[in-house]
């Protein structure tokens, strides 16, 4: 490794070119590494930014060319000799071909960011002898999208590229796979839309049949219960981390990222979402929303009293989560090398609180744009709240995106039972 990264403090544009492109035909080259390392080259001002993207970019298409015509050329006679020990006989290959021709230049992008997968895109390619225009397009698209990324992690991360490469390849590389399975279910949706909406008409039907309600009410029952159940699924993962001490890479790699994007000069942004987590700012936002349920709500004795629930029965829950992980911490000698607040109360009642407040929003509103507009909100105002704590070295990431997470199943449980109230 020492070695080619001297070869790039010496030859630069030219290393990195021949590098990727001898990735690109399966030679074993850290391509990941030496594009990280040509970012902190960035950051030194050794080279130029664009001119990095660009060698890598030009690199990583022709390697991916190269490796379409060998396949191409090569492929075939091989497939044909020896594909029956690979289980790729003539239907299997026919059948691959198809799939591959419609489907898989789409996920060459995604398949740049697996190791192992974008060395065989381009031979499989050529092997099923798929159309080359449409496979250079996204191709070429995915290399300086995907050699983009890398080179400017390194430029941000600067000094610590080194130290903190390897976390965020790890979360990068979760991110891929939940892109990865929202592709495949689009897919299997595209495919199965029939049968699916038909199952999905039937259960509806069920339901409207059991409870003699709107479909409204009954979807909204639906989406809340896979919601939480995700949010529980992930608080379970959270505890199994914190037991387990293993919230150092991420609280590393987030305290890394978060001054890098936002500088000083982004101090009154961030001190602005700050104090948009404080109790004035929380009771504000109470107080609007009970204003809106007296405005445009349908059953407001039982929103009123979830509301109420939600926050004073959200402070014991709180208060009770704090008690008990502290208990935790100590009866299995956790040792930290931080101060934890595990899970932060504060994350906690925001998310409860703004998150009731634009689900009443979206209850009692008609109009689509309306959901989404308020949805997409929501979901930047908790992200910058989260950042701003960080910002300002108030709490750790984990402990903000533990509160977050525990808040969703307080918050996804009182919504479950208001619906189930509206129903009965």
């Amino acid at each position: 490794m020492e070695s080619i990264t001297s070869y790039v403090d010496h030859y630069g544009y030219i290393v990195l070119f021949v590098a990727l492109l001898l990735e690109m035909i399966a030679l074993p080259v850290p391509g990941e590494i030496l594009m990280s390392y040509t970012g902190y080259l960035v950051y030194q001002h050794h080279l130029n930014w664009f001119l990095a993207i660009f060698a890598a970019g030009f690199g990583t298409s022709m390697g991916m060319t190269l490796s379409y015509w060998i396949g191409s050329i090569l492929g075939g006679p091989f497939i044909k000799k020896y594909g029956s020990l690979f289980h790729l006989g003539p239907k299997q290959m026919e059948r691959t071909s198809s799939w591959f021709n419609r489907y898989g230049n789409k996920v060459l992008i995604i398949a740049y960011f697996i190791p192992g997968i974008r060395h065989i895109t381009g031979y499989f390619s050529g092997i099923t002898r798929g159309n080359f225009r449409a496979y250079a397009i996204y191709a070429y698209a995915g290399a300086f999208f995907w050699t983009g990324t890398f080179i400017s992690i390194g430029k941000l991360l600067g000094p610590k590229w080194d130290q903190f490469h390897n976390s965020a390849i790890k979360y990068m590389g979760i991110g891929i796979v939940i892109i990865a399975l929202g592709v495949a279910a689009v897919y299997v949706y595209r495919k199965y839309s029939l049968q699916i909406k038909s199952i999905a008409y039937a259960l509806v039907l069920w339901v409207f049949s059991i409870f003699k309600t709107r479909i409204r009410t009954e979807f909204v029952i639906a989406g809340t219960a896979i919601v939480t159940l995700g949010f529980a699924v992930l608080m379970i993962k959270m505890i199994q981390f914190f037991v387990g001490n293993e919230f150092q890479d991420f609280n590393g790699v987030v305290n890394v990222f978060v001054p890098l994007m936002f500088d000083r000069q982004w101090s009154w942004v961030m001190d602005l979402f700050l104090q948009l987590g404080t109790q004035k700012a929380l009771m504000t936002v109470i107080i609007l929303t009970i204003m809106w349920i007296l405005l445009r709500g349908k059953d407001k004795t039982h929103e009123i009293l979830t509301l109420f629930i939600l926050t004073m029965g959200g402070e014991l829950y709180e208060e009770t989560l704090r008690r008990v992980f502290h208990q935790v911490e100590a009866n299995h000698f956790i040792t930290l090398d931080y101060v934890t607040s595990f899970p932060s109360d504060g994350s906690i009642m925001i998310l409860i609180v703004y998150g009731f407040a634009v689900y009443m929003l979206v209850r009692h509103s008609q109009r689509i744009w309306i959901h989404t507009l308020a949805d997409v909100l929501l979901v930047v105002c908790l992200l910058l709240i989260g950042a701003s704590h960080v910002f300002f070295g108030l709490q750790q990431p984990s402990d903000i995106a533990a509160g977050f997470t525990f808040g969703g199943v307080w918050l996804g449980l009182n919504i479950l039972l208001l619906e189930l109230f509206r129903l009965l």
